[in-house]
């Protein structure tokens, strides 16, 4: 998986979690008719129409502005862009490293943030992989999981897609450990927002002909057995979706506008 479009997921949109959870006491029991529930997927009929209604934003608004995006865009700076927010997603690993016990990996977020920030012109140029200092991302999601929430429901969310009850809990913390949330200035910070998202969903235009059969079930597949492997940091042995070419990402936002 490239590090210029590997960071970054879910932040400044803790809200939207919150109204999701809140929703999930009127659609817990919500079923898939007469197909057999998933086991990590109880909650398949709400997932399902969240689904839908993310599908249909991303197709009918979120598509094609990435699509324009990509071609005004020239390469060299779409990958500056996405190194750039890459780099701000730093602090959250070094936080999530701590928490988990993992100091060698916060070191080393540590050491890729001041040199991205210094050397690498705020970001822009992924220097530290160039010399070979790369480490494991983490977020408050994986370390509730290495705290002993292991195992957890999958949920998509409204706007931010595929997730689980686990990982809905830890946006907050997500939120407030990524830096562009303490930008002051409102217009600024949205238009951050906007183009980390933009620039997200043009990393995914050339992966729709991977999908196949049922959307929604290959999604989740494929982000759940992504996810597992992050959270239980490669121990699943080779990771499937670990190429550039099947860049099923976290999180959140972004994937749910795969389908």
């Amino acid at each position: 998986m490239s590090d210029d479009k590997a960071q970054g997921r879910r932040d400044g949109r803790a809200l939207l979690g919150v109204a999701a959870a809140a929703l999930l006491a009127g659609c817990a029991s919500a079923g898939g008719g007469d197909r057999e529930p998933h086991p990590e997927d109880p909650w398949e009929g709400f997932n399902r129409k969240v689904f839908a209604f993310n599908d249909v934003l991303d197709r009918y608004a979120l598509q094609p502005v990435a699509r324009g995006y990509r071609f005004i865009t020239p390469d060299p700076l779409e990958t500056g862009v996405g190194n750039f927010f890459s780099n701000l997603g730093e602090p959250r690993t070094v936080l999530n490293s701590l928490l988990q016990g993992k100091v060698r990996n916060a070191s080393i977020a540590t050491s890729r943030f001041l040199i991205n920030t210094t050397v690498g012109v705020g970001g822009l140029w992924d220097v530290a992989s160039r010399m070979e200092i790369t480490g494991q991302e983490e977020d408050f999601g994986q370390t509730l999981a290495a705290w002993g929430w292991e195992e957890s429901r999958y949920l998509v969310l409204p706007l931010l897609g595929p997730s689980t009850l686990r990982d809905t809990g830890g946006l907050p913390v997500d939120m407030y450990s990524y830096p562009t949330t303490y930008i002051d200035d409102d217009e600024t910070s949205l238009a951050l927002t906007a183009l980390r998202i933009v620039d997200k969903r043009a990393g995914l235009l050339d992966q729709e002909a991977l999908i196949q059969g049922d959307r929604y079930s290959f999604i989740r597949d494929a982000w759940m057995q992504q996810r597992g492997f992050e959270v239980s940091d490669g121990e699943l042995g080779d990771d499937p979706f670990a190429s550039d070419e099947f860049d099923f990402d976290g999180a959140d936002f972004d994937d749910a506008f795969a389908d």
